[in-house]
């Protein structure tokens, strides 16, 4: 049997994987060579522009998709209808979208049909002006129809167009607006803000998975505290959340860790909102659930954050060393204690510091329990619901150093289950 045919462009002997740019930039030469346009387009042109490295590099190009796929063999396409095309080149995938103009938009998220188009009708369906900039990929000249590269350098962030329209066209389109605004710097156009506030009141229509994926990129990154408190300043938190809007201090998610977890994110931001009510409990973790589409995971994180926050501030100062070090070893603890130190300095400083000298003691904070169910059927235990409360007894001794060895602790557990 023939060996299969490679590729157009591949050998049997690849170079190493290029970068998204390079291989971006060969995707783009090839249509170029075929006599058509082709531009870098949106995110990665702005992000260059602000000295950001894009982590990937889209094309745009008067190309269609049966002549794209006619340059590019195996490319596929991941909605053809709208003229998307995915192509691989020096080991990368790239992105080719043929400019394009949009129909109307019948149900917030999608055009109802498009019309291939030049370059200038395509930068006009874009929603903001700073992701609406190409890029010639040889040559490197900017290629702006909507004034981006403008608003770029006043950091403003403007929607391109007629805003009610833009806006409405994706109602999502209003989420990240406040995470762009947040994480590039921006100030907001008026006309641009009005329509966002106006263009919020429907996003109860849009997918909870669409909201929650936008919500996990604001609340993983650093500009989380802006971008939340535009979410509240525009009263997006109604329609999103399913909540009264409440604006106010966000102290506790200004605490977490930069690179703190979107669950750890979420239940600074629930405890900074209950705050305002003057309560110490968060607001529904069930309700955030469906309404952000969070994984089992998160919503596990987010309810136990929440539980352990209330229960360091109410409980600590009366737990034994036992009880203190259980606390100190759950995975939430860290995320727990920066959100209790926001609103308790004092208190957080001193748990902290206690947590800190427990974990140098011998075995450290969660060593392994001497003592385990698999020991006890041993000894001729049979398992019943004593089992639990009994390990976990002869774990509290462990940890509060009355038991010092395994030895002493098979003796123990052999003495007291059988007295019984």
């Amino acid at each position: 049997m023939a060996p299969p045919e490679m590729p157009r462009g591949e050998s049997r002997h690849p170079a190493p994987q290029a970068t998204a740019k390079e291989a971006a930039t060969a995707a783009a030469r090839r249509i170029m060579e075929a006599g058509f346009t082709a531009y870098f387009a949106g995110g990665c042109v702005r992000d260059e522009l602000l000295g950001i490295e894009p982590t990937d590099y889209d094309l745009a190009t008067d190309a269609k998709p049966d002549e794209i796929a006619t340059l590019f063999r195996g490319s596929r396409g991941v909605g053809e209808s709208f003229g998307v095309m995915l192509v691989r080149v020096r080991g990368r995938v790239t992105e080719v979208a043929t400019f394009r103009t949009d129909g109307r938009y019948e149900d917030g998220r999608r055009p109802s049909h498009v019309r291939f188009a030049s370059a200038a009708e395509d930068a006009q369906r874009r929603d903001f002006t700073i992701n609406g900039l190409f890029r010639h990929p040889l040559t490197n000249e900017i290629v702006d129809f909507v004034k981006g590269q403008q608003d770029l350098n006043a950091r403003v962030l403007r929607a391109i167009g007629d805003p009610d329209a833009r806006l409405r066209e994706d109602r999502l389109r209003t989420l990240r607006a406040a995470r762009f605004a947040a994480r590039f710097a921006l100030t907001i156009d008026p006309a641009t803000a009005l329509a966002i506030q106006l263009a919020g009141e429907d996003l109860a229509g849009v997918s909870r998975e669409r909201i929650g994926g936008e919500f996990r990129r604001m609340l993983t990154h650093e500009t989380r505290v802006r971008a939340l408190e535009l979410i509240e300043e525009w009263k997006l938190d109604r329609a999103t959340l399913g909540e009264a809007p409440s604006a106010g201090p966000l102290i506790r998610v200004a605490a977490v860790h930069r690179d703190a977890s979107f669950a750890t994110a979420l239940a600074a931001w629930q405890l900074d909102r209950a705050a305002r009510y003057g309560t110490c409990s968060a607001p529904s973790c069930e309700t955030w659930r469906d309404r952000l589409n969070l994984s089992a995971r998160e919503s596990s994180d987010l309810e136990a954050i929440g539980q352990l926050v209330a229960v360091l501030t109410t409980s600590w100062p009366t737990l034994a060393v036992a009880g203190r070090k259980r606390l100190a070893s759950r995975s939430v603890f860290a995320s727990s204690l920066a959100i209790l130190s926001a609103e308790n300095p004092r208190l957080g400083l001193e748990i902290g510091e206690a947590a800190a000298a427990l974990s140098k003691q011998h075995g450290g904070l969660a060593p392994q329990p001497f003592v385990t169910g698999s020991d006890l059927i041993g000894m001729g235990c049979a398992p019943c619901p004593r089992f639990k409360p009994f390990l976990d007894s002869l774990y509290d001794r462990q940890l509060d150093g009355t038991i010092a060895s395994r030895d002493e602790a098979l003796g123990v557990a052999r003495a007291e289950w059988f007295s019984h």
